[in-house]
């Protein structure tokens, strides 16, 4: 089976601290669009959140099995885990359709706040996952998030995110390029 991870599932480091060591494949998935959001009141940081709609959101799928699922329900927790059909991806490389293929969601995410900001390291983790794909990527994953006007915190002298993880001082300069267009 496939999970479709649109965040810190993008960066193969973040995904390593929930013990997934395989390859990612990049798709896009036409029928969710991708929100900076709080899941709820137990998170410090206000993170992404995916809900059905109408947008298109980028991200990886990963291949897991029952043991790696369940590790990440519990990474995952406040999310609403939901099956994705295969007809809303596309994909750079082939996959076993025939495999489940799921999604954490959010229908009603709270918008982050002074007190439960975007945090800069999330947004670091994200970003370099996304630029170890490419350019491109990253820039779509830019364009195609809601909510960039909400609060953000640079915590990059004291990282507050827990899977904080694969960010090299190169991508630094790449990430804060991405976001000045849009802030």
């Amino acid at each position: 089976m496939y999970i479709f991870g649109y965040g810190s599932l993008n960066n193969a480091h973040s995904r390593r601290l929930t013990g997934q060591t395989q390859a990612a494949i990049p798709a896009t998935v036409k029928g969710l669009q991708r929100h900076w959001g709080k899941v709820d009141d137990s998170y410090r940081i206000a993170p992404l959140v995916a809900m059905p709609g109408e947008g298109e959101c980028n991200g990886v799928l990963v291949r897991v099995d029952d043991a790696a699922l369940a590790s990440f329900d519990i990474r995952e927790r406040g999310y609403q885990r939901i099956a994705l059909d295969p007809l809303q991806l596309r994909t750079t490389q082939p996959i076993d359709t025939n495999q489940p293929i799921w999604v954490y969601t959010k229908e009603s995410p709270m918008a982050p706040c002074a007190v439960q900001p975007i945090m800069q390291t999330y947004v670091d983790t994200v970003l370099a996952g996304c630029l170890a794909i490419s350019e491109q990527f990253a820039q779509t994953f830019v364009d195609t998030t809601i909510g960039w006007h909400h609060p953000l915190e640079n915590d990059r002298l004291q990282p507050k995110y827990g899977n904080h993880a694969g960010v090299e001082e190169s991508h630094i300069t790449h990430i804060d390029r991405l976001l000045a267009a849009i802030r």
